[in-house]
């Protein structure tokens, strides 16, 4: 049993690390593959998509098979999935040789859109992640000893809560890698990890995650179906013994039935039920964007952006949160009531310390023909066309380039050609750019009409934001509690949380942000690429106001939730009096009764005396 939970720990380890590393390469997946957030966002809920595919499946019908083995397919089945989602980089990497044009003209870029590859990758290790939870669980309730069982099932969580740690630090590491790592020298690209163009070795981490999981399902297949040292192991695996604990299809669907409606005829449950909906959706919508909004909020790198995710404030901030209210729910023995207090007190203390949230912003930066006019010229209405103005109107610029340079007049052109540089100097990441008529336009002399690499940088106090808001967000999540209902239906709850929040929340919120995109790129072969610029304001509003609307409707709800079941708490209380009072009423009767009777014999006794 203690190889078994090791092994079946280092799964769960893989997994939470593959996952975390997941949400770490949004960004380097949208830029790789010139693609929307929307379709990002159904990249990332295809996980979801895979696992409810086959959990009910796998749940009921693994029980009654090989266990490890069964999980151990299932890891495979993860490592295979991992490994797949880093194959679109090596077939893009294989076609490198052949130019550009002639692959626009065979049509391959466009007809061949490699993501569907990480897609169904994605989908995979959903499929092989739901076996590992549910069937694990019961074989360690069936082989470990009850006062054992919660504390091995506290160990794998623990696990669970380690693996992004590592996952977002991979990240981290792969972000500050070029992705064609081992084809260009390092020191030859022009743009740095800040820049909007720049694209890390997403597909590096899922390699060495990827080989990590098929080294932890090996060791599955060789373990055995029971363990034979325990008593319950002849009962569980005797075939009359499971003959008879077999129900049949007809049983089970005749029995369904009834359930399920009971369940949802449970108005506190579906009450739950819609709060834990809306809760998930805020929390996915978190786990997933929180890197890209503060890549575009605050100019960050994504390098940077996941590191600090994951070894100084969500992920240590939530294990911590966590372990204080197991501790506190043992401590003081707490009830269901008292846990349903203690998570609405811990959630609206987590939405109190988000609202300094909305103030803690920087500015759009300003780029000469989208957020500000060319100087002299009306204001921006249409970027397709402020986008050329007299200074540059006869250099034949495209609209769709994008290699933004930035002016000595702190403003930033889409490319030297938009600034109306007519030379070059230096190389690499040391070029600068003069003679740019349009730097010219602001009343600086030619000799400062200079432009270098990359877009200008954004003041200073944008970076003391994002350290504040990064300690907001460590104390918000510190204090975000999540007490396990027992009473209520797990699966269907399971079940309507993932559906309902898991999928539509990446792809829907991927949407709203493809709207505040303010310049788009565009694809090699023509059609529109990923997002280079967004309007940084309307993205913190619908970032922060969407999550704060669906945290305080769900806290709500849980407060509601709270008074709901504090009623049969009242009336369990009057019930007990009222059967005190009862017992006592008998009591005082059955006394009466017999001093009555003792009177009665006394009586008799003195009349038989006379």
């Amino acid at each position: 049993l203690t190889i078994f939970i090791g092994l079946l720990a280092f799964c769960y380890f893989t997994k939470s690390l593959t996952g975390a590393y997941t949400k770490s390469t949004i960004t380097q997946i949208e830029r790789r593959f010139e693609i929307p957030s929307s379709t990002v966002g159904i990249i990332d809920g295809s996980f979801e998509m895979g696992n409810l595919l086959v959990i009910t499946v796998v749940s009921y019908f693994g029980a009654k098979f090989h266990r490890p083995k069964i999980i151990g397919a299932g890891v495979l089945l993860m490592g295979v999935g991992t490994l797949l989602m880093a194959l679109p980089q090596f077939i893009m990497m294989s076609s490198t040789c052949s130019s550009d044009n002639q692959r626009c003209l065979k049509g391959e870029a466009e007809s061949s859109p490699t993501w569907v590859i990480v897609l169904f990758g994605n989908i995979l290790r959903g499929i092989g992640e739901a076996s590992i939870g549910p069937l694990g669980m019961s074989f360690i309730d069936d082989y470990a000893r009850p006062e054992n069982s919660a504390f091995y099932i506290g160990c794998l969580h623990t696990l669970g809560v380690i693996g992004p740690i590592f996952g977002y630090s991979l990240g981290s590491l792969c972000a500050s890698l070029f992705v064609d790592i081992g084809l260009v020298n390092q020191g030859d690209v022009t743009i740095t990890p800040q820049d909007s163009r720049w694209v890390g070795a997403w597909w590096l981490g899922y390699v060495v995650s990827g080989l990590l999981t098929l080294l932890a399902a090996l060791p599955l297949w060789f373990l055995p179906r029971a363990l034979p040292e325990n008593p319950q192991t002849s009962k569980l695996d005797h075939p009359s013994s499971q003959h008879k604990h077999t129900l049949s299809i007809t049983e089970i669907a005749k029995d369904f039935g009834p359930s399920l409606k009971r369940l949802l005829t449970n108005g506190i449950y579906l009450l739950y039920l819609v709060y834990s909906v809306l809760a998930f959706n805020a929390f996915t919508i978190v786990i997933t964007y929180t890197p890209k909004y503060l890549e575009q909020q605050f100019g960050q790198s994504a390098s940077k952006t996941n590191f600090l995710i994951g070894n100084i404030t969500s992920i240590p901030s939530v294990a911590l949160g966590m372990f204080l209210s197991g501790w506190i729910m043992k401590r003081f023995k707490l009830s269901l009531l008292g846990s349903t207090r203690l998570m609405f007190f811990s959630s609206v203390t987590s939405l109190v310390c988000t609202i300094p949230y909305f103030a803690l912003s920087c500015e759009n930066i300003d780029v000469a023909g989208v957020t500000v006019p060319y100087q002299g010229s009306i204001e921006v209405q249409d970027i397709s066309r402020g986008l050329l103005t007299s200074c540059n109107t006869d250099c034949g610029c495209p609209d769709f380039q994008w290699d933004p340079v930035c002016g000595q007049n702190g403003v930033t052109y889409i490319s030297p050609c938009h600034a109306g540089c007519n030379s070059t100097r230096g190389a690499e990441q040391n070029m600068t750019f003069h003679g740019c008529t349009c730097i010219q336009s602001w009343g600086l002399t030619s000799g400062n009409s200079s432009a270098v690499l990359g877009q200008c940088s954004r003041e200073t106090s944008c970076t003391k934001m994002f350290y504040i808001y990064l300690a907001l967000q460590s104390l918000a999540f510190s204090v975000i509690v999540d007490p396990a209902l027992k009473s209520l239906s797990v699966g269907v709850f399971l079940l309507v949380s993932r559906v309902f929040g898991g999928i539509p929340a990446p792809i829907c919120f991927g949407a709203l942000i493809d709207s505040t995109c303010l310049k788009w790129g565009q694809k090699k072969c023509g059609g529109s690429g990923a997002c280079r610029m967004y309007d940084i304001e309307t993205f913190r509003y619908l970032f922060l106001g969407l999550i704060s609307s669906l945290r305080t409707i769900s806290y709500t709800l849980i407060g509601i939730f709270a008074v709901l079941i504090q009623f049969p708490t009242v009336a369990e209380k009057c019930k007990a009096n009222h059967n005190s009072e009862n017992k006592i009423t008998n009591y005082k009767r059955k006394c009466k009764s017999k001093k009555q009777n003792n009177n009665s014999e006394s009586t008799t006794t003195i009349q038989k005396t006379l």
